[in-house]
């Protein structure tokens, strides 16, 4: 069993943010991967999509706010890509290497995650079997990351750490979490 807590920080270019906090934890269980974010503070000011009563596997969701975790093998550079709307949404993105030979992952048809949104406070939590791209004795690398988008459609990005002048979530730097 490894469990870890987390906390984002926006990256450094951006100004005046609203008194926000993500924070959560993750952990991996064998192959299952366990992992909750909480998204905390003005959250009138943050555009937050209603639940669909149809949640389907979509593109860009990255555009909008997005709920995100990269996850790579040890000593491989290949890595996974996962988009968790708040809307119910999803999409899983396999690369070969830094932003290389993206496509979608095909190993997952579905991707059940839990949304509940109060007025101040956003939890989303997941609960996945990692056996369709990894095996249990792998050292998994992981980068956990936000996409905020606001009312005024400004933008802001959360990780674990910011490596790069602009806010990059695949550099393999900020994979920080071992599990």
């Amino acid at each position: 069993m490894n469990k870890q807590k987390f906390s984002l920080q926006p990256f450094a270019a951006n100004n005046s943010l609203p008194n926000l906090q993500i924070t959560g934890n993750i952990g991996r269980y064998g192959n299952q991967l366990n992992l909750c974010y909480t998204l905390s503070g003005d959250l009138e000011e943050i555009a937050i999509a209603p639940l669909s009563d149809t949640p389907q596997r979509k593109h860009e969701l990255w555009e909008d706010t997005c709920f995100e975790f990269f996850l790579g093998i040890k000593d491989s550079q290949q890595y996974w890509e996962f988009n968790l709307s708040p809307a119910g949404h999803w999409n899983i993105y396999r690369f070969d290497g830094y932003r290389q030979g993206m496509q979608e992952e095909t190993a997952f048809t579905t991707l059940p995650f839990n949304v509940q949104h109060q007025s101040d406070t956003l939890v989303l939590t997941l609960n996945m079997d990692l056996s369709g791209i990894v095996s249990k004795e792998q050292v998994l690398e992981v980068a956990i990351t936000t996409v905020i988008k606001y009312r005024d459609s400004e933008v802001s990005y959360w990780a674990l750490t910011h490596h790069g002048k602009e806010a990059d979530f695949h550099l393999r730097d900020s994979f920080m979490i071992e599990l």
